[in-house]
């Protein structure tokens, strides 16, 4: 293992980190800690919070990651729920937010933090640094040295080995219980599919909460015994990135569609010659890329063009990114739009779709290599059963399949039935190749008052391809025709705007800007230009749509902390906007709460403008913007 501490990589052996982790365990055993109870964890990636998961696990205890991110509102309901006796914080932030919620946490006895900087005036009647627990550990074992191993001998595989809380889409979270055997063979189950070894590496900055991280940087890094990387911190993580130069690689989404932004920023403010370069050798990588990396045969001219373009661009922008090692990244989580996964596998990295949930311990559907398709998520994994119900619900069976939701049984009942098959709850059928596709979530999918297929999620994904497009939300279901709410990408748009003299001074100022309408405007035209294609899906195109006048928030409740948009919520909040996009009005006025990082709240008020799209003028219009 390795962490960035001070702009030092520090490292671990596999036998230096189980001396760590055998005295923080008995540490914990002496401090009371005892088979069954819960171990709350709770900070950004590090060496000592994955031990803590790992020392809980040897005790026969139960790690319950809660994201950093989360209000205390929010981990208060984790602690609470899990009825978590022992936390482990990262540092004074977290401990600030434990110490705010304590009193209606009854179950809490002690908290354990790693990072000493600013915690010498806090009361320690309760409170303990980790090394001074682990000290209290080596004593413990030295009285007791048969104690760690007898422990981890009375284990079993069906014991619970963590809970993990889902992002809370619909509602509040929901504790996911995975037993050891589901994290066991679902990870030795990937290791093999993708041929994974202790040779590979890879960067743990995704949050530990999340399930994805659990599997990739936990579990398949103890089945195959390859190096975890953890970075200085989230804003260090691209640089760590590079610097470590990772071989497997898990990004949702977001970061993919993030990077693919900070290219095209770093393209408009280059010289006109790379610019041209750049366009012409992506030109020769998105015809022939994709065929290279999946061993089709390419003609001569083709690969000798493909060769210089790989040492003209498709080198030098891989290595910028971190990405010139890596043999093969997933991303999962929401659907990727084809157009940015096409953009990487021309580039020659390996990267893959696959459809997983918390409750299968992530793996439902794999893509083998040389069958990866932009618009499928694969075939079943291995040991996965998946069938389509009437309405056209995905289920699936498989080892990772769940034990129950935390003291949440009727919840269990309607996902899980009584002979192991899960309701996903997502849409989706089997193409002619026996890939899977998923559509959209089931209660998502809906219909134009014209009896069109109505699929929101597919139109979002089109539209985030845009790097000056950071969200959207669209709407449609039982009515005449789709509207759109759209958040700027920031950083995107605030390099297009200086570059062009266009003055701003806030995010609302900058999205309210006419220029700035006009630049998404072109994209939303192109998305509708590409649904007009599909014939299923050429009534869901996008007749109205207005730019946002804050971006869309997990602190204020608008997104999950994975960043999945919680459009029940959104709709509720921003009714009186819906309202307006399908009332004909050319603008509307709107007023919302947000919150701030330190937890004050505040409103935003302003006129937000509403653009009307004529279908007949598309093909006009970007004939002329071409």
């Amino acid at each position: 293992m390795r962490e960035k501490d001070f702009g030092i990589w520090q490292t671990w052996t596999w036998s230096e980190m189980l001396d760590e982790i055998r005295v923080l365990a008995c540490g914990l055993a002496a401090r009371g800690f005892q088979r069954g109870d819960t171990l709350a964890i709770v900070g950004d990636n590090r060496p000592r919070l994955y031990w803590g998961i790992a020392a809980a696990q040897c005790l026969g205890g139960v790690p319950v990651p809660a994201y950093q991110d989360a209000a205390a509102e929010e981990l208060q309901f984790v602690l609470e729920h899990c009825e978590a006796k022992f936390v482990l914080a990262e540092d004074q932030e977290q401990v600030d937010k434990v110490l705010e919620i304590q009193d209606r946490c009854p179950a809490l006895k002690e908290i354990v933090y790693d990072e000493h900087r600013g915690m010498r005036n806090y009361d320690h009647a309760r409170m303990h640094d980790f090394e001074t627990i682990q000290a209290q550990g080596r004593k413990f074992h030295e009285k007791q040295p048969e104690f760690f191993d007898r422990q981890i001998a009375t284990g079993k595989g069906s014991d619970t080995s963590i809970i993990l809380y889902t992002s809370g889409t619909t509602g509040r979270p929901k504790g996911v219980v995975l037993s050891y055997d589901n994290m066991v063979i679902t990870a030795r189950c990937g290791v093999e599919f993708d041929k994974l070894t202790e040779k590979e590496e890879i960067l743990a900055y995704l949050p530990m909460a999340w399930v994805g991280d659990h599997l990739f940087s936990y579990a398949q890094a103890y089945i195959a015994g390859f190096c975890v990387s953890c970075p200085e911190g989230p804003a260090t993580v691209m640089h760590d990135m590079n610097e470590i130069g990772p071989t497997f690689f898990f990004a949702p989404p977001t970061i993919f569609e993030n990077l693919l932004t900070q290219v095209s920023i770093r393209m408009e403010d280059a010289a006109r010659i790379k610019q041209a370069m750049f366009h012409y050798f992506m030109g020769v990588a998105q015809k022939v890329g994709p065929k290279i990396l999946r061993g089709a045969r390419v003609g001569l001219l083709d690969r000798i063009g493909y060769f210089l373009g790989n040492v003209l661009v498709y080198g030098p922008l891989k290595n910028t990114m971190g990405m010139s090692r890596i043999r093969l990244a997933y991303t999962a989580g929401e659907a990727i739009g084809p157009d940015i996964f096409d953009f990487y596998r021309s580039l020659g990295i390996n990267i893959k779709q696959l459809y997983g949930q918390t409750e299968a311990a992530v793996n439902i559907t794999l893509q083998p290599d040389g069958e990866v398709y932009p618009d499928t998520v694969g075939k079943p994994a291995p040991e996965v059963e998946i069938k389509i119900s009437d309405s056209g619900e995905v289920l699936y069976r498989s080892p990772g399949v769940f034990q129950c939701y935390h003291k949440n049984e009727e919840a269990t009942r309607e996902v899980k039935t009584e002979d192991g098959w899960v309701r996903t709850g997502d849409a989706g059928f089997f193409d002619t190749n026996e890939h899977l596709k998923i559509i959209d979530r089931v209660k998502d999918v809906g219909g134009l008052n014209d009896g069109s297929m109505f699929a929101p999620k597919y139109i979002e994904n089109k539209l985030k391809f845009f790097p000056h497009i950071k969200e959207a939300v669209a709407f449609g279901h039982e009515r005449d025709y789709c509207t759109a709410m759209i958040n700027i990408d920031l950083e995107a748009v605030g390099n297009w705007a200086e570059r062009r003299n266009i003055p701003y001074s806030s995010y609302q100022e900058l999205a309210s800007r006419p220029e700035v309408y006009e630049l998404v405007q072109e994209g939303v035209e192109k998305v509708n230009a590409d649904l007009a294609e599909d014939e299923k899906l050429a009534p869901s195109r996008i007749k109205r749509f207005l730019l946002l006048h804050k971006e869309l928030d997990a602190d204020d409740g608008e997104l999950t902390r994975t960043r999945k948009v919680r459009r029940g919520f959104i709709a509720d909040k921003y009714q009186e906007i819906i309202d307006a996009l399908y009332g004909g009005e050319s603008s509307c006025h709107v007023e919302t709460q947000v919150t701030y990082e330190d937890g004050r709240t505040g409103k935003l008020s302003g006129n937000l403008e509403i653009r009307d799209l004529s279908f007949a003028s598309e093909k006009t219009r970007l004939k002329k913007a071409s």
